[in-house]
């Protein structure tokens, strides 16, 4: 039987419960044990909670917690620049060593997650809150019932932005600099 965990204190909508109970179960302790009618996540919601709950996340205890509910046993994270890993634990040893190189940075998707069977990917950008993006990237998962097994991350060049004055292309960092 799959048991279901709402994180406490979490209230924004990419830390919700890893399944919805109906409200008979909820409410009938004799429903709730054996009847549960489950709602596995959706790809767009495992996106969305990666990205906040797992790689956003400073919080260890909250930061396994998440990856105990959205990711399967042996789900892989595929990373460019330090390899694969395999497993929740080394999801999680991964996930907090990435975060303490900047524990401010907050992700940002760019777009809404897309959808399609068993996969979806999200674009996003990383920075301190209140300056541009220092990089960007997308996550593409698999899921496997409700949960994700194979996650890739692809670092993005940084979105251009148009030089008003110069009506030309311009690299986000240049941007910065020109204030």
């Amino acid at each position: 039987m799959e048991h279901c965990f709402r994180a406490a204190g979490r209230s924004s909508k990419t830390s919700s419960a890893s399944c919805i109970f109906s409200e008979s179960a909820a409410s009938n302790p004799a429903l709730n044990t054996e009847r549960r009618h489950v709602i596995p996540n959706t790809v767009s919601t495992l996106l969305n909670r990666n990205l906040q709950d797992v790689f956003g996340e400073n919080d260890p205890t909250r930061r396994r917690a998440a990856i105990d509910e959205i990711f399967t046993e042996d789900s892989v994270f595929y990373d460019p620049t330090k390899g694969v890993y395999r497993g929740r634990d080394e999801i999680d040893r991964i996930a907090g060593a990435i975060r303490a190189t900047h524990p401010d940075f907050q992700y940002q998707p760019i777009a809404e997650p897309e959808e399609l069977g068993d996969g979806g990917r999200v674009q996003w950008v990383s920075g301190r809150p209140g300056e541009a993006p220092t990089y960007a990237g997308t996550d593409f998962i698999v899921a496997r019932d409700g949960r994700i097994a194979a996650l890739y991350l692809f670092f993005d060049k940084q979105p251009l932005l148009l030089d008003s004055a110069m009506r030309r292309p311009m690299h986000l960092n240049a941007a910065r600099s020109r204030g």
